[in-house]
């Protein structure tokens, strides 16, 4: 077998275990249905008509650019990465001798970073100025400019490591290399998701200590009761960027805390927060973050392989003006395929996100008690992040990472009637 085809059954092979593990593991029915039928999902979720008007306002100006985004980035890589064009601009980089190819590499991949990036930028400038207009972002423009550049510097870093290791794999062993990168992307999706709360976040936002208090009690205790404890319980500055309402946990161990937005601590009673945090604690409980982490790592490695099967193509190669994967030029043509391979890949991630969502959210429910809390703590967040309460379809079944509001406020009235049953 060569190790082009060889890279494709494997490939195949670690796909499909990916979808076994997928039908297998997500938790399609989160909760029994009440008698009498479940409880009918109203396109509004109770919110006020005046404030589903403007919900569906703002993703009228939102979305259209956000598809825009994607489309032009995704035709951009496309240029770069289907002709010669990509492969001119990474070999004409002017680079250091000693280590030439990896040099070729790494301000390649931050040249069409950067290339990418100003060709959206017009569309994300956009999509401030519609935030800034429906109240949703307080940022500064100077502010939103350091998010745009170090957001991008992170995301070229990343990935100018990553494509140096698999060039690098590919000059020193051409038979083998997707295997061996496919092994060392399973393992850097692990140690990203234990470093990412450490090292990414604090990027964007500073975090303190809660101040001593009964909510910051409350927290710490629902942890323990939930059998999930956490380090500490941090607040979040947020509101230097938003008015926008969220808190999570993150972390494993010895760094898992409770992030709280200040915007939170503003605006919602703390029984709100509390089921905000119960939700939270409820993926703590489940595995959720180490169960999508392998199953991300699994995903990752059948992706690389499928990579290496399509980075040998000696059309692909010619189209794109690179010798072979150890060619630094083959970078555009990695970059368009990663891009592709995500998008492929998004609604089926999403698909995944929402069941253990509602899982989530019955978990939350089983822990408060208190499903009053919990609608009336959905209805506020979706009244001030100017939540779609029930978006189209199509929308949802791509983008949405989490069930609707109406679709959650019909699970907790479904949970309220299933406690109140003999």
């Amino acid at each position: 077998m060569t190790a082009r085809r060889a890279a494709l059954a494997t490939a195949v092979g670690l796909l499909a275990a990916f979808a076994v593990v997928v039908a297998i593991g997500t938790p399609w029915e989160v909760l029994p249905e009440p008698a009498g039928g479940a409880t009918a999902i109203d396109p509004t979720a109770g919110l006020p008509a005046d404030q589903v008007s403007r919900a569906e306002s703002f993703a009228a100006a939102i979305r259209p650019a956000s598809v825009a985004s994607l489309l032009l980035g995704l035709a951009v890589s496309a240029l770069l990465g289907l002709t010669p064009l990509g492969a001119r601009l990474v070999r004409a980089l002017r680079t250091p001798r000693r280590g030439r190819w990896a040099w070729q590499v790494l301000l390649g991949v931050l040249a069409l970073a950067v290339a990418g990036r100003l060709v959206t930028l017009p569309i994300a400038a956009y999509g401030e100025v519609v935030r800034h207009r429906y109240g949703l972002s307080t940022r500064s423009w100077g502010l939103w400019g350091r998010d745009v550049v170090v957001s991008t510097a992170i995301d070229a870093a990343l990935t100018a490591l990553g494509l140096l290791a698999l060039v690098w794999l590919a000059r020193r062993a051409p038979r083998a290399w997707w295997a061996l990168a496919a092994a060392g992307a399973t393992v850097l999706v692990v140690v990203g998701s234990f470093l990412w709360p450490v090292l990414v976040e604090p990027a964007f936002n500073s975090f303190e200590s809660m101040p001593p208090g009964q909510l910051r009690n409350d927290l710490l205790a629902l942890a323990e009761e939930n059998g999930t404890p956490v380090q500490d319980v941090l607040v979040s500055d947020a509101s230097r960027r938003t008015t926008a309402l969220n808190a999570y946990v993150s972390g494993f161990g010895s760094t898992r805390r409770i992030v709280v937005y200040d915007t939170v601590l503003d605006r919602l009673p703390d029984e709100q927060i509390e089921s905000i945090a119960a939700h939270e604690l409820g993926h703590v409980a489940a595995d959720d973050v180490l169960a999508g982490t392998l199953l991300g790592a699994l995903g990752g490695a059948g992706g690389v392989a499928l990579l290496g099967w399509a980075l040998t193509s000696p059309r692909l190669l010619r189209r794109a003006g690179a010798q072979g994967p150890g060619d630094p030029a083959v970078v555009p043509l990695a970059l368009l395929l990663v891009a592709v391979g995500t998008l492929v890949a998004t609604p089926v991630q999403n698909l995944v996100s929402r069941q253990v969502e509602a899982r989530a959210d019955v978990a939350a429910l089983d822990l408060t008690g208190d499903p009053e809390a919990y609608i009336a703590m959905q209805r506020g967040l979706a009244g001030t992040n100017l939540s779609d309460p029930s978006p189209p379809a199509a929308w949802r079944w791509y983008f949405g990472s989490h069930p609707t509001v109406a679709e959650r406020i019909a699970l907790a009235e479904d949970w309220a009637r299933l406690e109140r049953e003999p």
